[in-house]
């Protein structure tokens, strides 16, 4: 059956809860893809599902742009800086105690992680994520 969408519905901004749950899981999706890619992988088996720039992508500019706007969580709370930087340890720490101590260090989590929060904190949208992790390449 076709269906007809208007200019305005296309335009309409999406009302859906933005949770802590939802943060988090951008945070690990992110940095995980990120350290993957640093080690030559383009696409990357996370949660069950197989992810590749486009959702570490997704994942940072629902961040940035959440910071940017000052989104609330559902929670109440406001999406910040702080709070960001906040979760991004808590996971990052979680991923840490997740995965063997050898995987961890011979990974380039570090790396990613530091790209992933430059990439989510900046006042400027970088283009894509790619861009400065081929940096990090070098």
């Amino acid at each position: 059956e076709d269906v007809t969408v208007t200019r305005e519905q296309m335009l309409q901004v999406h009302e859906g809860a933005r949770t802590e749950a939802g943060l988090r899981e951008n945070i690990r999706v992110g940095v995980q893809y990120i350290e993957a890619w640093l080690r030559g992988k383009g696409a990357v088996p996370l949660y069950n599902l197989m992810e590749d720039a486009a959702t570490a992508e997704i994942c940072r500019t629902q961040i940035w742009q959440w910071i940017q706007q000052k989104a609330a969580l559902d929670d109440g709370r406001m999406v910040s800086a702080e709070l960001v930087k906040t979760l991004m340890a808590d996971e990052m720490n979680a991923l840490k105690a997740a995965i063997p101590f050898e995987a961890f260090k011979a990974g380039r989590f570090a790396e990613a992680i530091a790209i992933f929060a430059d990439l989510c904190l900046s006042e400027k949208l970088t283009e894509f994520l790619t861009l400065p992790a081929y940096e990090a390449l070098a």
